[in-house]
């Protein structure tokens, strides 16, 4: 196994991506109680009228905020551009482990860099810095920056160890902590309905997560070793003792891990939370931390139990009608809802569940097109966040009806955000359509009984669904017929639109150049059968 020389070098961006956002969250509520100090003293001193101490606030906010502004976003941009290079560096070095700590003797804290895991950390150190640089102009409109800014790099160090996790004991460690980190995020803007959707993300997560604990204390009494195998570690000699009651066990766990995912019927914490968090936060929940659910639900079904166990067992049918359900529901759904960033939060339902129902199949085929929908939606969903917050940044309107016209004044953000649908969509040769081919003929391969047609039905209906909700806010925005505004100002080119346009123009070249990571994402589902 190749080895980088002294293995603390594994954990080097995750420790500087924690340590630069807890410093930030410390002087954050450092700055906090010295401005509340500094208000009641100047309360004191000038008793004017009842509304001095909310104007000293708001005077030394701007005081305290404007001046470092450009030194916080040097900072956060080097340590997410640093931490970035680390990981890509570490992970395409080649097999790399460390031992942390052990929890106990046979159960260490356990960091390994496999095929899957560095496909996922690629995405995700692509997606951060994006978002990152996006959020330098976008949380000018929300405040609060700086402890925006430690959250969103404590999450990233976090997310990191997840991906690296060599074992079951440690990812759901870390599992865990994305939760607790990522949830202060969603109430950023600390109104009622924020607090309430975070409250509704923590409970229902926190629920999802002790279902699969309970799955995992039985994994790990059925297994030779929680350590990730392709292919599986189950020891079939026990298990044909216990068989109903793994079986069970494993049901749980799929469920638990597929609340994170948005799988029915534990979504409806997504909804909540996408419509009343920052762009930017709802961009890494949609592309990256749901997926945190799916990477749990391969990691345990085809690294742990092993895809054998499940074939052709009412535990397959079960997951394949769940999946499918959510696949139909969520795009019907987002069809019908009006607010835009709540509409793309029903997609995010229905499209993170196409690479579940890839996975419940049980077959390569399908298991290459659940990878690549992974990566293609990441960047898409992102694209697709990324343009309704500019959108509400340079408008202030919520409703898809509200941006009739909008192409006059945005014309490349509306660009970025067609072509970003087009490839959500499947319309070839946008990348989209690639990954869906490949789950329809692996369906249709597989020995799935009705499901082997069932599913690229539900396939193709979301499909046309998903143009019905996206579409009509391009075709409405370029040609709104009578009462067409005219442009206030020209669309400035700065960090946030640079952002949407990496992520679009991703959006079309994975499409058209396709067969590397097609052939990555096939070596990976091989490994396994």
């Amino acid at each position: 196994m190749n080895q980088l020389p002294g293995n603390i070098w594994m954990i080097s961006p995750m420790l500087l991506s924690g340590i630069v956002g807890i410093e930030l969250l410390v002087s954050s509520f450092v700055s906090h109680i010295r401005i509340s100090s500094e208000a009641e003293q100047k309360k004191r001193e000038k008793k004017e009228n009842s509304g001095v101490q909310g104007k000293a606030v708001v005077a030394l906010k701007k005081e305290t905020e404007e001046k470092p502004e450009s030194l916080l976003h040097l900072l956060v941009g080097v340590t997410l551009f640093i931490s970035a290079l680390l990981v890509l560096a570490i992970v395409w070095w080649g097999n790399v482990d460390m031992t942390l700590f052990y929890l106990m003797d046979e159960i260490p804290i356990y960091f390994h860099v496999d095929a899957l895991g560095r496909l996922f950390v690629t995405v995700t150190s692509i997606i951060w810095p994006a978002v990152g640089v996006y959020s330098f102009v976008y949380m000018k409109h929300e405040g609060e920056e700086k402890r925006f800014f430690g959250f969103f790099l404590l999450v990233y160090a976090v997310v990191l160890s997840l991906e690296f996790a060599g074992n079951l004991v440690t990812f759901y460690f870390f599992y865990e902590m994305m939760t607790l980190a990522s949830m202060p995020l969603v109430l950023h803007n600390e109104t009622k309905e924020a607090i309430m959707a975070a409250l509704k993300y923590l409970f229902y997560s926190m629920c999802g997560a002790y279902c699969a604990l309970f799955g995992i204390y039985f994994l790990n009494r059925y297994c030779y070793t929680l350590r990730f195998v392709a292919g599986g570690t189950l020891n079939m000699t026990l298990v044909s003792e216990n068989s109903l009651v793994l079986q069970i066990a494993v049901l749980l766990l799929i469920i638990g891990f597929g609340t994170k995912a948005g799988m029915l019927p534990f979504h409806s914490w997504l909804t909540a939370a996408h419509p009343v968090a920052p762009a930017p936060a709802s961009a890494a929940l949609s592309s990256i931390i749901v997926k945190g659910g799916v990477l749990a639900v391969i990691r345990s079904i085809y690294y742990v139990v092993g895809p054998e166990f499940l074939r052709g067992t009412w535990i397959q049918t079960v997951w394949m009608i769940l999946t499918l359900l959510t696949v139909f529901m969520g795009s019907l759904l987002a069809y019908r809802e009006k607010v835009f960033k709540k509409r793309l939060a029903y997609s995010t339902v229905s499209q993170v569940s196409y690479i579940l129902f890839g996975l419940a199949t049980l077959h390569p085929t399908a298991m290459t097109g659940s990878l690549l929908h992974f990566v293609y939606h990441a960047c898409i969903k992102c694209a697709l966040f990324l343009t309704a917050g500019i959108f509400i940044f340079r408008t202030g309107k919520t409703r898809a009806e509200e941006y009739t016209g909008i192409g006059k004044q945005m014309p490349i953000t509306l660009w970025c955000y067609t072509f970003a649908s087009l490839a959500l969509i499947g319309i070839p040769p946008m990348s989209g359509f690639i990954s869906k081919w490949y789950l329809a003929q692996g369906a249709l391969q597989a020995d799935i009984g009705i499901f082997r047609i069932l599913g690229p039905v539900v396939l193709l209906l979301s499909a046309l669904l998903t143009a019905g909700y996206l579409l009509p806010i391009t075709l409405k925005g370029f040609f709104p017929g009578k009462g067409f505004p005219e442009a206030a100002q020209k669309e400035p080119i700065d960090r946030m639109a640079a952002a949407l346009l990496v992520l679009a123009v991703l959006a079309v070249l994975l499409g058209i150049l396709p067969n590397p990571l097609i052939g990555y994402a096939g070596e990976i589902a091989a490994s396994v059968y």
